[in-house]
């Protein structure tokens, strides 16, 4: 979770082709390795992922049903913090002392359907990294699995609750 993981949104158009992405198309997503540290989202129809030629592997790649745009969403008529508010709140601050509970939230909205974990890989540092995109948006999240004990979860958990208020 630090600024080397900085990724942007799903762009709505081909890195290829730029096509723009319909409502309900098809998309294939990957993050590669950017030549200023880091690394790079980049999304394809699925005719210029197949005739690719810009080389490299991928450190990740996954296909998806684009959703409709955030202004097609209806407007919720009570404004709270939600768990998603405050996961993405959690997730700019980018502190680690807020790893546990960040964890916690993306699996509470993993369960609630709100994100998809798209790939699981191992850190040199030991632990999980976990890739996650947010199923409305496209927006791309890499969590540290904190390899929490199950006696710690419930301590997390009252922390995520007092957080929501």
């Amino acid at each position: 979770m630090s600024q080397e993981w900085n990724i942007k949104p799903r762009a709505r158009t081909c890195a290829v082709c730029g096509n723009g992405f319909p409502d309900g198309g098809e998309c294939v997503s990957a993050l590669f390795a950017a030549e200023e540290g880091g690394y790079g989202r980049r999304d394809y129809c699925p005719d210029c992922w197949k005739g690719r030629q810009d080389g490299g592997e991928p450190f990740s790649q996954w296909q998806s049903t684009i959703a409709p745009s955030a202004s097609a969403a209806k407007d919720e008529p009570i404004k709270r913090e939600t768990a998603e508010a405050l996961f993405r709140r959690l997730v700019e601050l980018d502190d680690p002392a807020n790893a546990n509970v960040v964890y916690i939230l993306a699996v509470m909205l993993e369960r609630k359907k709100q994100l998809i974990e798209r790939d699981a890989k191992p850190r040199p540092e030991g632990g999980i990294l976990r890739i996650y995109e947010h199923k409305a948006s496209g927006d791309t999240f890499l969590i540290v699995d904190p390899q929490l004990r199950l006696d710690a979860i419930g301590e997390v958990q009252k922390q995520v609750i007092e957080l929501l208020g």
